[in-house]
């Protein structure tokens, strides 16, 4: 037991030049800040260590590493070892209008150097930061030049480093971090295979799971004409909403954001219905359904039954019965969750949504 909880944590190294932007998307992400909000944020002095514990089975030993030239030689002499030993992730984030592009990528590539001696099975993220500054025109072209001069400084991870442009103002900063979290989740394979088997049960046109903290994306399931669906940025559209929510909550109810959450909340058009509820104490589960009060109470019904085999994912060495044993079971579990009571405040909001909400979120 103790064993497999030692393997859920994660060391994350946050890297790169003072004023990049590392510490505002750590905020935005993990402390609930909006965009607005981190202009107030400091500069970061030395090392800043967070453990974030993530869908309850993961705990992120997060270190975000101040930028200034003199960290950042401490950092690859006196503190080698220390620093970049025994990292899961590196995220390096570079700042798009840097005026010394040429001088960040020479630090980013003496500490992939470091990285590559003391955990050569890392994996690497590159973050293009602050995109939106950059003429909207432009960003492609640019973007891509740029992730393929970094690509060639990475040396050994020049196959395996993935690349992502990010602003604080839109929805790439919950791009780029789903992909991250994805990575670093151990069981995400086996959530996917229990969502499946899930939208199979409620016919679901989609699934998606978001931690619920953080309103990060874990994975999603999409089936039949869904898979058309032209909104690719649907589920970071979901994320930016969730959070707005939060801090909504949060500034109305006096609740911390960190722990305002909301039981559920409904939408109802003519295509389709949507619906986002609680699935376990640390996930959301956002459906799709077709347009049927029928599927539509069997899809809430069903979701509540399963709740209890999507919990046991936070226990590794626990076994996992088929999802048909989770629904025979789940009556009993569901009424000791009761007894037990939610410990998170909760709001239940049910809308009737004109078209244009629903298309602000990606559906139509």
């Amino acid at each position: 037991m103790n064993t497999a909880k030692r393997q859920k944590q994660r060391k994350v190294l946050l890297m790169g030049k003072s004023g990049a932007g590392k510490s505002s998307m750590r905020s935005i992400v993990f402390s609930n800040y909006v965009a607005k909000d981190v202009r107030r944020l400091g500069a970061t002095i030395d090392v800043e260590h967070s453990n974030i514990k993530f869908m309850g089975n993961l705990m992120l030993n997060l270190w975000d590493c101040g930028g200034q030239d003199g960290f950042v030689e401490n950092y690859l002499t006196h503190q080698r070892n220390h620093v970049f030993g025994s990292v899961a992730v590196l995220i390096f984030v570079f700042d798009i209008e840097s005026r010394e592009f040429q001088a960040d990528v020479i630090s980013y590539s003496n500490i992939i150097r470091a990285l590559s001696e003391c955990s050569p099975g890392a994996k690497v993220f590159v973050l293009i930061h602050k995109m939106d500054l950059v003429q909207a025109r432009l960003r492609a072209q640019l973007f891509e030049e740029r992730a393929e001069y970094i690509r060639s400084a990475s040396e050994g991870f020049r196959d395996t480093v993935d690349f992502f442009p990010t602003s604080i103002w839109d929805q790439s900063l919950y791009k780029a971090w789903t992909q991250i979290i994805y990575f670093l989740i151990p069981n995400a394979g086996t959530i996917e295979a229990l969502l499946q088997q899930l939208a199979e049960v409620i016919d679901a046109r989609e699934l998606i799971l978001y931690e619920r903290t953080t309103c990060l994306m874990v994975t999603h399931v999409t089936r039949g004409t869904e898979g058309e669906n032209p909104f690719t940025d649907r589920f970071e559209r979901i994320s930016s909403i969730l959070k707005t929510h939060k801090q909504s909550m949060a500034k109305h109810t006096g609740i911390p954001a960190g722990s305002a959450n909301f039981a559920e909340m409904q939408i109802k058009t003519g295509r389709f219905m949507f619906f986002i509820t609680r699935l376990t104490e640390n996930t959301n589960l956002a459906a799709s359904i077709p347009p049927s009060e029928q599927v539509f109470n069997a899809a809430r019904v069903n979701i509540l039954l399963v709740r209890p085999k999507f919990a046991e994912l936070d226990v590794a060495s626990k076994p996992r019965p088929g999802i048909q044993q989770a629904f025979t079971h789940s009556a009993e579990s569901e009424g000791r969750e009761r007894e037990r009571g939610d410990t998170h405040p909760s709001i239940i909001f049910q809308h009737l949504v004109p078209e244009w909400v629903a298309l602000h979120m990606g559906y139509i």
